[in-house]
């Protein structure tokens, strides 16, 4: 006969995960409260609150370097409170709010000296001269500035009346838009909640790995999940979530530096294909993933896309040292293929993927060239812009006209390598794609500009089939958006959400569970609405016919632009775009372009009627 309600919530702002309990009937909270841990820990209790120190580590004789407070202070309206050697209990109150608090030793990767009592102890003091309601109205305040820039609808169907688990497990064959719209928001959800300035990057689990043995470590697979985890972040508007992001780069170029040196007489810095809180840059793991020496290029990758999406000149001129340090180290270490000439890494190999006769250690695949080929130029660009540099930027130029070229092979597909051994590959349904950097994360091919290799990348899809694990799946959603087949990539939407591959809370499952797939997915839907590469804002370039009617409100684009997008049967009706800086900009809608006017800070409205007769 009473109704009670439980509130959770981790709090950004205050530092604190908040438990609230209460009752529609008085004197009816009643528990007792303690805490445990995998981890060597012990508890204690006194006054209204509970202490678990610990140490990282599950082994009795092996302790670890990071040690750990966590508080937990009941607060209580009514009831009487006491307390046992490691737990305290309350009876009879009419309302609760627990307090938790956790600090660790962890500084950064060379300092674990931290106070983690204090820092415990500060936060939980700070949120418990709050009211909870005080504590909730600032925790959803802060999110909802992030969460609620964008808006999307693209449709609604009965199925949206299901719980989600049965919703998840009909996708395939049942019409809603609306899960989508679910899935593409639960994402945003996931980033914010995991990637806040001064806290860690995102890794393969984000924050909710539950082991101490997880997979891969949950650590930071930089060959390309630790990437795509980001790869919302500019178009889905939450920029801050870089933040992390960036200072583990900074930090891997410090430590990048001894690899360097050590291991190649090289200078500059360089990361292989897996990090972790330690910063950790040389090769580990098997010899065909662990040889790979383009991570670090990649996550620069990151650093001038914050600057195309934010123009923020200040950032790129900190972030342009690390991009130059991470082209150095390939000014020096790239070697002359003796057949044509180029530049090419050696060893190295297409991550994650064999060639024939089962090796995986090669010379100068293509990814290797396409990563490059990017970090020279975006070091270029950046020395320009800051008018320095000229002998540096003279240096990338000559090596970025060195590297390999791409090619394409017998079966008309993009090569993964110098040589064509792709057609005799019995790896070809590996769930790696690496040679398709360069039409999407990157932007090197575009139907445009490159319609022969932009068809060669749709062959070496095809090629590659659809089935895939979840990250991959999420990666091609965003392939097939540039290749603007839009049937296709909302076909591999719902082979990604599906049991096999979607948990019944939306957590993607590779299988087992990372992060990843969530946020590419995120990316891929981007992509399908609006594309901003090749000078352009290409409006609905990926539209299936499973989303006839809908709206995107607050999509950004390259050049800081926000998007405002309005269609129904299929067709555009109507968008907006508040660009970042006065100017033309070009916008094309199909087949179409045209050159619409804009004032910085201003929204300038964009009718169908503008395409007609435009210039194609």
């Amino acid at each position: 006969g009473v109704r009670f309600h439980r509130e959770v919530f981790a709090s950004a702002p205050d530092n604190v995960i908040v438990i609230r309990l209460t009752a529609d009937k008085p004197g009816q909270i009643s528990f007792s409260a303690t805490f445990d841990s995998p981890q060597k820990h012990e508890v204690s209790a006194a006054g209204d609150r509970v202490t678990l120190t610990g140490v990282s580590s599950a082994h009795e004789q092996t302790p670890g370097a990071v040690h750990f407070t966590s508080y937990a202070r009941v607060l209580h309206e009514g009831g009487a409170l006491s307390v046992a050697d490691d737990s305290v209990a309350l009876k009879g109150a009419d309302s609760a709010t627990i307090l938790v608090s956790i600090g660790t030793s962890y500084r950064s990767y060379s300092d674990v000296s931290g106070d983690h009592a204090a820092i415990t102890a500060r936060h939980l003091e700070g949120a418990a001269r709050k009211t909870f309601n005080a504590l909730r109205t600032a925790h959803i305040a802060d999110y909802q500035r992030l969460f609620h820039r964008i808006a999307i609808d693209l449709g609604h169907s009965a199925a949206a009346n299901q719980p989600t688990d049965a919703r998840v497990a009909a996708f395939a064959t049942t019409p809603d838009p609306s899960l989508s719209v679910l899935h593409f928001q639960y994402g945003r959800y996931l980033l914010i909640s995991c990637s806040r300035p001064g806290g860690q990057a995102a890794n393969l689990q984000g924050i909710w790995n539950e082991s101490l043995s997880p997979p891969w470590g949950s650590k930071y697979t930089i060959n390309i999940n630790t990437e795509m985890n980001y790869w919302p972040t500019g178009p889905a508007a939450l920029w801050e979530c870089w933040e992390p992001l960036f200072d583990m780069i900074s930090d891997i170029s410090v430590t990048g530096r001894h690899t360097a040196t050590s291991q190649y007489g090289a200078g500059g810095w360089v990361a292989h294909h897996n990090t972790d809180a330690w910063r950790g840059t040389a090769p580990v793991d098997f010899a065909g993933p662990g040889m790979w020496p383009c991570g670090g290029a990649w996550l620069c990758q990151s650093l001038w896309d914050h600057f195309e999406y934010t123009g923020d000149r200040a950032a790129l001129r900190r972030h342009y040292p690390i991009m130059k340090g991470a082209a150095e180290f390939f000014l020096d270490a790239l070697v002359t293929e003796p057949k044509h000439g180029w530049l090419v890494t050696n060893p190295s190999g297409s991550p994650e993927v064999g060639h024939p006769g089962g090796a995986s250690v090669c010379a100068g695949p293509t990814v290797d060239a396409e990563i490059l080929r990017y970090l020279f130029s975006h070091c270029i660009a950046a020395s320009e812009l800051f008018g320095i540099d000229a002998d540096f930027r003279a240096k990338c130029e000559a090596a970025a006209k060195r590297l390999p070229p791409f090619q394409i092979g017998r079966a008309g597909q993009l090569q993964e390598w110098m040589e064509d051994w792709d057609v005799q590959n019995p790896d070809q349904h590996n769930r790696h794609v690496s040679h398709l950097y360069a039409l999407f994360p990157s932007e090197q091919i575009s139907r445009r500009k490159t319609p022969a290799l932009w068809e060669a990348a749709k062959q070496s899809l095809l090629r590659r089939g659809d089935e895939a694990t979840g990250w991959s799946l999420a990666w091609k959603i965003n392939l097939w958006a540039r290749l603007e087949d839009g049937e296709h990539a909302h076909k591999l939407i719902s082979d990604l959400i599906q049991p096999s591959h979607t948990a019944p809370n939306l957590f993607d499952l590779h299988p087992p569970f990372q992060i990843d797939g969530n946020f590419g997915a995120v990316s891929g839907i981007c992509e399908m609405l609006l594309q901003s590469h090749s000078g352009e804002l290409h409006l609905l370039p990926a539209l299936p016919s499973a989303w006839p009617k809908g709206f995107v409100r607050g999509l950004r684009a390259r050049g800081g632009a926000q998007v405002d997008i309005a269609w129904e049967g299929g067709k555009l009706q109507s968008a907006s775009i508040k660009a970042a800086r006065t100017g033309a900009v070009t916008v094309r809608y199909a087949e179409r372009t045209a050159s619409v006017e804009a004032k910085a800070g201003q929204s300038a409205a964009i009718a169908p009627s503008l395409f007609i007769g435009a210039v194609r």
